[in-house]
C-alpha cells in the first residue's frame, strides 16, 4: 500500500502508512479524497479507469474504476491463479477504446519471492511469462492505430531482497524496474543501447529516478495538472518528446509546485524575496539553503521568457528541483536531536532508579546478578548502532553460547532433583549415566545447529542455511524429523496419574489430534511448498486436499480447544479422585512441590498442548527446531539450576529462539503466511501468531 501511494499520488509514504498496510481496512488506507494521476485522468470529459489484479487498489481507491477484477494477494502460495485472472481479461480490453488507463497489477513474482526469494526455481519462469505478456501487449500498441499513442508503464511498486522479503533499506528492496514502453518514444531511444548489459553489483541501467517522478511525468505526457501533494520531477529524457515551450512550462509548474510545499514548511522564510548573497554563504538551514537557490534563479534576466531547456536557468531549476525533493524526502527522518537527548536522559535516569532498586537483589544473585548485568548493559550500548540492531541475532547467540559455556563449567552432575530425558527426578550423577556427562554440552550444540537454521538480519540474509538449502535438498530428512516432532508432542499431551478410562480417552484424543494437525500441515506444504514433498508419494497424498485448508485449519484448532476444556479438566478430576483419601498435610504439600507428581504432568501436557498450537502456525521447514528445543530444555532441567539461572537462561533463549526462526529487527522479514491458517480473509484485529513470534512463547 505505501509505494502504491507513492506511485499514484508522488508523496512520499510515511511509517504510519506501513502500520496501515497491515491494519487494512476501507477507511484507514483510503486515498479517494487525495489529488493523484487517476482522479485526474477519471476528471477528463469521459475518463473511465479499469482495473486487473490486485484488490488493494479497489481498498485504495474505491469507487474509481468503471471496470475491475480484483484479485486478494492473501494467498501468498498461489503462484499461478492471480496471474491467469490479470491475463484472461487483457486481449478484450486492448480492443475497447472506452478507457483512459488500464492497471494491470500481477502479484505472481511478489509471491514467489515472499515465499521462496529471487532465485527460487519459480522465478525464471515467471519472468520469461511476464516478458511474453508485455511482448504481446507491445505488439498490440505496434499494430492497432488507435493505440498508437498508448502509454504502457511497466514498473515494480518494490523489490526485493536476497531472502525475497522487502521493507527494508538494502538496495534490492530499494530498487524496483521502472520502463516507459510506446511505439512514439522510438524517436528518443535510438541512441540507447538495447539489450543492454547488466551492471556488475548495482541495479542502475540507464538511469536511476525517484519512484514519486513517475506522476509528474505521466502529466507532462498524458497533458494533465501535476497532483498537488507530489513531490516528484518530472524526468528530463522523456520530455524530450514536448516541444521546448511545453517542456518549460511543465517544469515551471513542478517548480512552484515545490515552492508551495517550501513554505509551508518554512514559513518563516520568504521564497519569493530576494536574498542577500551575504545571508547564503555557508548556510546549515535547510530551508534558507533553498530559498538561495530560488533567489538566485528568480535574478536570471530571461525570467518569464521561453528558454532553451540546456540553459543556466534550466540548470539551475533542475538544481533547486532535485535538492528540493533530497530534503523534502528526508524530512520523516530528521528528528529533533535536543529531543532525543532528553528522551536518552529520561531513559537513561528510569534505568538508574531501576538499577537501584535491583541492586540488592542482583547483588544477592552474585554471578547471575553480574551476568544479568553486563548482559543490559551491553545491549543498551549496542542500540546506538543501527548496524547493531540490524543484527542484534549476534548478540544473543553470543551471549547465548557464553552463558552456556559458563553453566557448564559450574555443573557439577550431582544434583538431587536433577530431571533426565523422561521427565522422572531423583537421579544422580551414578543414575544419570552418559547423559550427567553430556548435557552441560547439548545446549551448546544445539545452540550453534539453530543458529545456522535461519539466516537473518540484512547482511547475510539471503545467503544458504539450513532451513532453505539442506532440508529442501534433503526433504526424505526434513518430514522424518516433522514426523518425530508430531509423535512426541501427541505423547506427552497425555496426562500422567490418570484413572484408566480417562486416560485411554485422552491418548486416544491426542493422537488423532496430532495426526489431524500433521495432515494439515502436509496439505499445506502441499499448496504453499510442493517443492518440498519432492520425491515422495504425493499422489498417495492428493487425499488431502479435501476437505479444503480452512477446514483443516479450524478442526485443528477446535480439537486444541476440546482438549483444553474437556480432556485436561476430566484427567485432573480422575486423579483428584483417585487420590487416598486422609493423607496428611505434610504429604499434600510434598505432592503439590514434587516434579514427578501428576500435578506438573498436567503442566507438561498443556505445555504440549501449546507446543502444538505453535507448530501449526510455524513454517514447515522450522518443525525440527522444536525437537532441539525440547532436548535443550531437558539437558537445561538436568542442571539443577536455581530460579535466578532459569529466569536468565529463558531471557536469553527467547531471544535467541525468535532469530532462529526466521526473525530479524527489520519489517521485511515478518512471515503473514502461517499467522491466518484458518482464515478466509483478512482480519483487522491482532491475532496472528506465527513462527515470527511464537517462539519467545514456547522458551
Amino acid at each position: 500500500m505505501p509505494r502504491i501511494k507513492a506511485i499514484t499520488t508522488g508523496s512520499v509514504p510515511s511509517f504510519l502508512d506501513v502500520v496501515l498496510n497491515f491494519a487494512e481496512s476501507e477507511k484507514t488506507s483510503s486515498l479517494e479524497t487525495q489529488d493523484t494521476w487517476l482522479a485526474q485522468l477519471k476528471a477528463k470529459r469521459g475518463g473511465r479507469l479499469v482495473l486487473y489484479g490486485d484488490d488493494t487498489w479497489l481498498k485504495l481507491f474505491p469507487n474509481m474504476f468503471a471496470r475491475a477484477d480484483g484479485t486478494s494477494s492473501f494467498f501468498v502460495s498461489d503462484f499461478t491463479e492471480v496471474d491467469l485472472n490479470v491475463t484472461r481479461n487483457v486481449p478484450a480490453e486492448l480492443k475497447n477504446d472506452d478507457w483512459n488507463a488500464l492497471v494491470l497489477h500481477y502479484l505472481g513474482l511478489d509471491h514467489i519471492g515472499h515465499k521462496s526469494g529471487p532465485n527460487s526455481p519459480h522465478m525464471f519462469p515467471k519472468q520469461v511469462e511476464m516478458d511474453g505478456i508485455v511482448e504481446s501487449i507491445y505488439h498490440t500498441l505496434e499494430g492497432d492505430r488507435h493505440r498508437e499513442s498508448t502509454l504502457l508503464v511497466l514498473c515494480g511498486d518494490h523489490g526485493m531482497n536476497e531472502a525475497g522479503n522487502h521493507g527494508g533499506s538494502s538496495e534490492g528492496e530499494t530498487s524496483p524496474a521502472l520502463l516507459f514502453i510506446s511505439p512514439k518514444l522510438r524517436s528518443i531511444s535510438r541512441e540507447l543501447e538495447c539489450p543492454i548489459s547488466v551492471p556488475n553489483g548495482t541495479f542502475g541501467y540507464y538511469q536511476k529516478v525517484e519512484q514519486a517522478d513517475i506522476v509528474p511525468t505521466l502529466a507532462a505526457l498524458l497533458g494533465f495538472p501535476i497532483p498537488k501533494n507530489n513531490l516528484g520531477v518530472a524526468i528530463p529524457s522523456l520530455l524530450l518528446l514536448l516541444t521546448t515551450e511545453d517542456k518549460i512550462r511543465i517544469m515551471e509548474q513542478n517548480v512552484k509546485q515545490f515552492v508551495r510545499v517550501l513554505q509551508e514548511m518554512f514559513p518563516r522564510i520568504s521564497f519569493n524575496a530576494n536574498i542577500q548573497a551575504d545571508a547564503c554563504v555557508d548556510s546549515s538551514n535547510d530551508g534558507l539553503r533553498l530559498a538561495c537557490l530560488w533567489s538566485r534563479r528568480q535574478t536570471l534576466d530571461h525570467w518569464e521568457r521561453p528558454q532553451d531547456e540546456h540553459s543556466e536557468d534550466a540548470g539551475l531549476r533542475m538544481n533547486f528541483l532535485r535538492t528540493a525533493q533530497g530534503m523534502i524526502s528526508s524530512s520523516a527522518s530528521n528528528y529533533s536531536i535536543k529531543k532525543l537527548y532528553c528522551g536518552i536522559i529520561i531513559v537513561a535516569a528510569v534505568a538508574m532508579w531501576i538499577s537501584g532498586s535491583s541492586a540488592p537483589v542482583l547483588l544477592k544473585q552474585e554471578e547471575v546478578g553480574l551476568w544479568f548485568t553486563l548482559m543490559v548493559v551491553a545491549y543498551g550500548a549496542m542500540m546506538f548502532a543501527s548496524s547493531y540492531v540490524e543484527e542484534e541475532h549476534h548478540f544473543w547467540y553470543l551471549m547465548a553460547s557464553a552463558w552456556f559455556w559458563w553453566l557448564g563449567m559450574k555443573y557439577d552432575g550431582g544434583a538431587a532433583n536433577a530431571i533426565t530425558g523422561d521427565g522422572r527426578s531423583g537421579h544422580s550423577r551414578s543414575h544419570n549415566g552418559l547423559w550427567s556427562i553430556i548435557s552441560p554440552a547439548v545446549p551448546l550444540i544445539i545452540m550453534r545447529v539453530s543458529r545456522a537454521w535461519n539466516q537473518t538480519g540484512q547482511k547475510h540474509a539471503g545467503e544458504l542455511d539450513i532451513a532453505r538449502g539442506w532440508l529442501q535438498a534433503h526433504n526424505f530428512f526434513l518430514w522424518f524429523f516433522v514426523c518425530i516432532v508430531y509423535t512426541v508432542v501427541g505423547k506427552n499431551m497425555r496426562p500422567e496419574g490418570q484413572a484408566p478410562v480417562a486416560r485411554w480417552v485422552s491418548s486416544m484424543f491426542a493422537a488423532l489430534l496430532s495426526l489431524a494437525a500433521m495432515t494439515f500441515k502436509v496439505a499445506f506444504t502441499m499448496a504453499d511448498a510442493p517443492e518440498l514433498l519432492r520425491g515422495l508419494p504425493v499422489p498417495q497424498l492428493d487425499i488431502l486436499k479435501s476437505p479444503d485448508l480452512t477446514t483443516q485449519a479450524r478442526a485443528v484448532f477446535v480439537g486444541i480447544l476440546v482438549f483444553c476444556l474437556g480432556v485436561y479438566p476430566s484427567g485432573q478430576m480422575a486423579f483428584s479422585s483417585a487420590r487416598p483419601e486422609g493423607a496428611h498435610a505434610k504429604r499434600q504439600k510434598q505432592w503439590l512441590h514434587t516434579r514427578n507428581e501428576p500435578v506438573t504432568a498436567h503442566l507438561e501436557s498443556l505445555h504440549a498442548v501449546l507446543t502444538l498450537f505453535l507448530i501449526t502456525q510455524s513454517r514447515v521447514t522450522n518443525i525440527p527446531l522444536f525437537a532441539l528445543f525440547e532436548l535443550q530444555m531437558r539437558a537445561i532441567a538436568s542442571m539443577n539450576l536455581s530460579s535466578s539461572e532459569l529466569s536468565l537462561t529463558s531471557i536469553i533463549l527467547q531471544n535467541t529462539s525468535f532469530f532462529a526462526f526466521g526473525g530479524s529487527n527489520s519489517i521485511s522479514s515478518i512471515d503473514l503466511a502461517n499467522g491466518y491458517n484458518g482464515q478466509l480473509g483478512w482480519a483487522n484485529m491482532v491475532d496472528i501468531c506465527n513462527d515470527d513470534t511464537l517462539s519467545p512463547v514456547w522458551e
